[in-house]
């Protein structure tokens, strides 16, 4: 993508004055949008070419953030909240023959795709429980689902059951190895369903992937947090599971390293520690014991999709070779069978974190 390309979007912000003193160049290696940096006479901006086809109500991430701004999430933050820059006309979104374009401020700092150090966990954890706590002012009920039913474990194991009714081919063994495991998950699927029903909604980020954090060049602390479409209602077990899916994990969710996969307990600790220390005193013992139960309700979402998109096909996820996605539901069952094995050892571990975050 060249400048002039991309002129008739640069055009619609004010502070593109000289575009002929502009330079663009690409930026990050992410999957859902096209992202450029532009470096202009009046500094550094990234911008977005906006993903439709995945996120198909752009008004509704507008909307969403615009709360942020209206509420001033950002000043309750102890780090900065990168949200999309206004156009002339007063608008996040410019578009340019049918395709939406956003325009953000460039946090200079680190992404890690991996932690390397439970430090970094620790804070990693704090600033996402950091965010959920400055929305406590926000109706997050007049918040739109910007995916809908996105994190629903309940029905995400419908659609999975649906599915494998209705195939036609045989299965081989290994498939049909994943497939009854997911099948016995039925007991988590409805304490998921009971547990929800107590707990609060909350605003929360729902893609809480160590590398939607820009750290300080000395990694000591978080100078933004990105990637807020998915900013909409949710239970604070989401974000804190996600976090223990990808990021207490010894191996990527792409592994294929089975022996070697497992739940870090050092890590999960840190986690702990760090969002609950983030948390604060926001929430009551209900809803911060419902966060032990987050680590296996996320592993289970994401090994359901991933095997229901590779019995449809791979339809939905990238896939560099036809078998991956039956890989990663195999991934993500080791993790979520070693989670179940050690419920006692991490509830000991939660009671440790909680009694520390009470002094």
């Amino acid at each position: 993508m060249n400048l002039e390309k991309l002129s008739p979007v640069l055009r619609q912000y004010e502070f593109f004055e000289d575009l002929d003193a502009c330079q663009i160049m690409p930026l990050g290696a992410g999957l859902i949008h096209e992202t450029f940096l532009i470096e202009s006479p009046n500094g550094k901006y990234v911008l977005q070419g906006f993903n439709q086809e995945v996120f198909q109500y752009p008004d509704r991430i507008a909307f969403n953030l615009e709360q942020l701004f209206t509420k001033q999430i950002a000043d309750k933050l102890p780090y900065e909240l990168p949200l999309p820059l206004l156009n002339e006309s007063g608008k996040q979104l410019s578009s340019v023959d049918g395709k939406n374009w956003r325009v953000f401020p460039f946090v200079k700092g680190q992404t890690l795709e991996q932690i390397s150090s439970k430090d970094q966990a620790r804070i990693a954890a704090s600033a996402f429980a950091e965010f959920s706590k400055a929305g406590t002012e926000l109706k997050v009920d007049i918040l739109k689902e910007t995916i809908p039913d996105f994190h629903r474990l309940d029905l995400r194991f419908e659609c999975f059951c649906a599915v494998a009714s209705g195939m036609e081919r045989k299965l081989d063994s290994e498939e049909e190895s994943i497939l009854r495991f997911y099948l016995n998950q039925k007991p988590l699927i409805e304490n998921y369903k009971e547990t929800t029903q107590k707990l609060p909604l909350r605003l929360t980020h729902n893609d809480t992937k160590i590398n939607n954090l820009i750290f300080s060049e000395s990694l000591d602390r978080v100078k933004a947090l990105i990637d807020l479409d998915t900013v909409m209602p949710g239970y604070l077990l989401y974000d804190f599971g996600d976090l223990v899916r990808t990021v207490a994990c010894t191996q990527t969710e792409i592994s294929t390293d089975w022996e070697n996969l497992r739940l870090d307990e050092s890590v999960f600790e840190a986690l702990m520690e760090g969002y609950l220390s983030g948390l604060g005193n926001l929430v009551e013992k209900e809803e911060r014991e419902s966060l032990l139960l987050g680590g296996e309700v996320m592993t289970c979402m994401m090994g359901l999709r991933f095997f229901t998109d590779h019995l449809q096909g791979n339809i939905y996820y990238r896939v560099n070779y036809p078998e991956q996605n039956l890989h990663r539901a195999k991934n993500q069952s080791i993790l979520l069978r070693d989670l179940q094995s050690k419920r006692e050892l991490l509830r000991n571990l939660w009671i440790k974190a909680s009694n520390h975050s009470s002094l």
